[in-house]
């Protein structure tokens, strides 16, 4: 099946998409925030720049959109035009995503990843913030 955007158009749609500040993110945040866990957000001097970084419980949280990260879920669907350049594209995201996870891990970090489809409804949300919740209260303290 072809894309029903013309190249160019294709190419606008993608560059205004946000890496940071996500509804998702934001959701999670909020959330955290409510449950009384401070965190700092998008911390440069780590590796992968963490959207959420919990260091009284020496955990990362990354939030992940399932189309750029290669989840394996329906909304992870690669488009049908330039399927090279996609595929080389998202491949590269998902290389990068091991090596910033063991990375981080060797550094003593716990890395968490929320995928996006795991938070795309209420009722997804309140069940993954629920486990969340349980992993995070389950891990000693650091400060």
């Amino acid at each position: 099946m072809a894309d029903i955007f013309t190249k160019e158009k294709r190419s606008q749609i993608m560059a205004l998409i946000s890496g940071k500040e996500t509804k998702p993110e934001i959701s999670v945040r909020r959330f955290l925030f409510r449950q009384g866990f401070r965190f700092r957000k998008n911390v440069k001097s780590l590796l992968g720049k963490p959207d959420i970084v919990l260091p009284k419980y020496q955990t990362i949280i990354f939030i992940h959109g399932c189309f750029w990260h290669g989840h394996s879920c329906k909304r992870s669907k690669r488009p049908t035009s330039n399927i090279e350049f996609w595929n080389s594209k998202i491949q590269k995201n998902i290389d990068r995503d091991k090596k910033v996870k063991r990375e981080l891990q060797k550094l003593g970090w716990k890395v968490i990843i929320i995928w996006e489809c795991k938070i795309n409804n209420k009722r997804n949300f309140e069940k993954t913030m629920d486990k969340l919740t349980i992993k995070l209260r389950s891990i000693p303290c650091y400060a």
